[in-house]
């Protein structure tokens, strides 16, 4: 307890209490720049390590597989289309980038399948495909360094949507004993590790559709600080049944019939399924073993708008823009193309497009958008996932994934935002964004390896 103190005698600083601040936030782009100036000099003092992708995974609307994901991407097909599930009559909302012909037992057998839920099932296949690319084995020393951090926002949502018509609708009193390991939102991410033998750190993070950027930036940073040689990283979805949709036709965001993002006649976002998984390993191993660096990941920025829970704040996105190309030592005039979180929402739309245009000045003229949400929808916690995929794309093959739908320009939407038809183009660096309920923002920063 302080001492009293005699009338007019000064209350040292250090037992001040922290007043209020005044005034509004006019420049959050030079107040980022200086704050977090400072944190990247620490590091490159610090010696961190750089980080490479050598692997990628993905199962989506578009593609059980990478390359089919990517030629309809360069293609602009649409992957959305009627959803087909129990009930779809019942609902208002019947589109959505759904895995068409999904079939378990493919992939699967049936011990795994009375595990896995869907959004599980979506993981491993994407894992297998990343991990076989990056041509790792995980034994010994390798599998102790080695980890895995996932994205969901819903996690096993198929097992909650049919145990709920277990017991509330057929009237049943049991359920099966799995019920709880299917549905928990570490479960991808457990089982993935145990598929693997990865010994090291992991586990899974929900912000809503910010999960994926969220769980790739915290693996990032955990191969660069050197607290893991490689992590196996993404997110997935499985929100397309009855109850997922139905709940969000309650936000009244959802459009009846496409997604079209930053066009002047966009009436909502659409839902989509699936998963993205990477490998992202410290760039020495990954050289000395002679492997494939598909891209290398160099910078990544999160933070929280603390200003309402469902309405995006410009003021908040540019801060994590900024931020991003600030811990990759990145120019704004470098960045050739932005992967934008655009989920075809009046609100969203204009205040991302106001964000880059505050974020990069003069530059954001120059700078390729684009919203890959048009044709495989948005995949919730999964979507930043597979939206990597577009910027490994820009950088590997000079091929810019387009914004498609387009219909008319939106004067609040002023920017280059690919319209409709893939662009090729040299790009050396670009940005991912996502931005979620909540007001919890996260972009990654990568260069052309």
């Amino acid at each position: 307890m302080n001492a009293k103190r005699t009338k007019g005698e000064k209350t040292p600083k250090s037992e001040r209490k922290p007043g209020k601040v005044k005034g509004k936030v006019k420049n959050a782009t030079k107040i980022a720049r200086t704050m977090l100036g400072r944190v990247i000099m620490g590091r490159h003092a610090n010696g961190m390590r750089r980080v490479a992708i050598t692997g990628m995974g993905t199962v989506n609307a578009l593609g059980r597989d990478v390359p089919s994901t990517l030629e309809a991407m360069r293609e602009g097909r649409c992957g959305i289309g009627p959803l087909e599930f129990r009930d779809v009559e019942r609902l208002a909302i019947r589109i959505g980038g759904q895995v068409r012909d999904w079939e378990a037992e493919t992939y699967f057998n049936r011990q795994q399948i009375v595990l896995y839920d869907k959004f599980t099932q979506f993981t491993l296949l994407a894992a297998r495909e990343a991990v076989a690319q990056s041509g790792l084995v995980f034994e010994g020393e390798l599998g102790l360094r080695s980890g895995v951090v996932l994205g969901t926002a819903a996690g096993g949502m198929n097992t909650w949507d049919e145990n709920y018509r277990t017991v509330y609708e057929e009237g049943k009193n049991r359920v099966h004993p799995f019920v709880v390991p299917r549905l928990m939102n570490n479960a991808a991410c457990s089982h993935l590790s145990m598929e693997y033998g990865l010994l090291g750190p992991s586990f899974t993070v929900a912000t809503a559709c910010a999960s994926s950027n969220h769980a790739m930036g915290l693996a990032f940073n955990m191969v660069r600080s050197g607290a893991a040689t490689v992590m196996l990283t993404g997110g997935s979805e499985a929100m397309l049944c009855f109850g997922g949709v139905k709940a969000w036709e309650g936000l009244r965001v959802m459009s009846k019939d496409a997604c079209r993002p930053f066009s002047a006649t966009r009436n909502g976002m659409v839902q989509g399924e699936g998963a993205g998984v990477f490998v992202f390993e410290d760039w020495e191993h990954a050289i000395a073993r002679g492997a494939d660096i598909l891209a290398e990941v160099v910078g990544f920025s999160m933070s929280a708008d603390a200003q309402d829970i469902v309405m995006p704040s410009a003021i908040g996105a540019e801060r994590t823009i900024t931020g991003a190309m600030l811990d990759a030592h990145m120019r704004p005039e470098e960045v050739g193309y932005i992967n934008a979180h655009g989920t075809g929402t009046a609100a969203n739309d204009k205040t991302e497009c106001a964000a880059v245009a505050h974020a990069f000045g003069h530059h954001a003229d120059r700078l390729m958008i684009s919203s890959t949400k048009s044709m495989h929808g948005h995949l919730i916690g999964g979507t930043g996932a597979v939206e990597l995929l577009a910027c490994i794309m820009a950088l590997r093959d000079g091929v810019i994934a387009p914004t498609i739908g387009y219909e008319e320009p939106d004067p609040e939407c002023a920017l280059d935002v690919v319209p409709n038809e893939a662009r090729e183009a040299r790009v050396e660096a670009v940005l991912s964004n996502a931005f979620a309920f909540g007001g919890l923002n996260a972009v990654i920063a990568l260069r052309k390896a």
